[in-house]
């Protein structure tokens, strides 16, 4: 009988995620943060348009990507195979993964009530969250000490709140 040891497949995975790269996460953070920003300055849009420029914008950033690691490093590195393409595609994802939580904000938004600019903040503020929760995932995951996963969460939140100043700008 052939075939692949389950354990093995099993560790595999493990290890994989272990050497996860959370930089994507952080990365797409601010990118959905800075759409609603943009989304924000531009006037008012219905919640679920809001929702798909979130996740469409984070899709498109990782196809970019994705495009940029293959057939930039990777291309002069070595040939490009399926398998190849699919570990760039599943180390790039935490892009898309980042823009779901402020796109569900808005989509569950209307159960709380909230006006647009309501809808706006609190798709920012989980935005800047994400950013902050995905950089310490990261130090955490690569072994970091606890006061570099704060400091690191630390410079996330100043950068967070960089956006934040941004928006009260441009909407003032």
């Amino acid at each position: 009988m052939t075939g692949t040891d389950p354990t093995k497949t099993r560790a595999s995975r493990v290890e994989r995620r272990a050497h996860t790269d959370y930089t994507g996460g952080v990365y797409g953070s601010m990118l959905a943060a800075s759409v609603v920003i943009g989304a924000g300055a531009a006037g008012s849009f219905p919640r679920v348009e809001l929702v798909l420029l979130l996740l469409l914008t984070g899709l498109v950033f990782w196809i970019g990507h994705v495009h940029a690691e293959l057939f930039g490093a990777r291309l002069a590195q070595r040939r490009l195979d399926r398998r190849a393409v699919l570990h760039v595609c599943r180390d790039e994802w935490p892009i898309v993964k980042a823009a779901v939580p402020p796109a569900l904000a808005v989509a569950v938004s209307p159960l709380l009530g909230l006006d647009v600019a309501g809808v706006y903040w609190l798709a920012l503020s989980v935005a800047v969250a994400g950013q902050v929760g995905w950089s310490a995932a990261a130090a955490r995951r690569s072994g970091a000490s606890w006061s570099l996963v704060t400091l690191t969460a630390s410079v996330n939140l100043l950068l967070g709140l960089l956006i934040v100043a941004f928006k009260i700008v441009v909407s003032h």
